[in-house]
């Protein structure tokens, strides 16, 4: 593990203080597990966007997804 520092706002810093205190943990692992999901987050939306330019590009046909039709079964029957 690598120690760096970094300059926060006193109002965040109060703030993840009266988590970490609560969540009885430490203000770095509160930090970590808050940049993994921040680091998640991302990634998922990059790829959402990718996913969606790929559909602006080539969008989706009318009976693209129709063959699948007659396979649903909603239970309504």
């Amino acid at each position: 593990m690598r120690t760096i520092q970094m300059t926060l706002d006193d109002d965040l810093v109060t703030s993840v203080d009266e988590v970490v205190k609560e969540i009885k943990t430490s203000r770095s692992a509160f930090t970590r597990n808050a940049l993994r999901d921040a680091i998640e987050r991302f990634n998922v939306s990059r790829l959402e966007q990718r996913h969606r330019r790929g559909y602006e590009v080539h969008p989706a046909k009318k009976t693209e997804f129709s063959v699948w039709e007659k396979e649903q079964d909603w239970g309504d029957k």
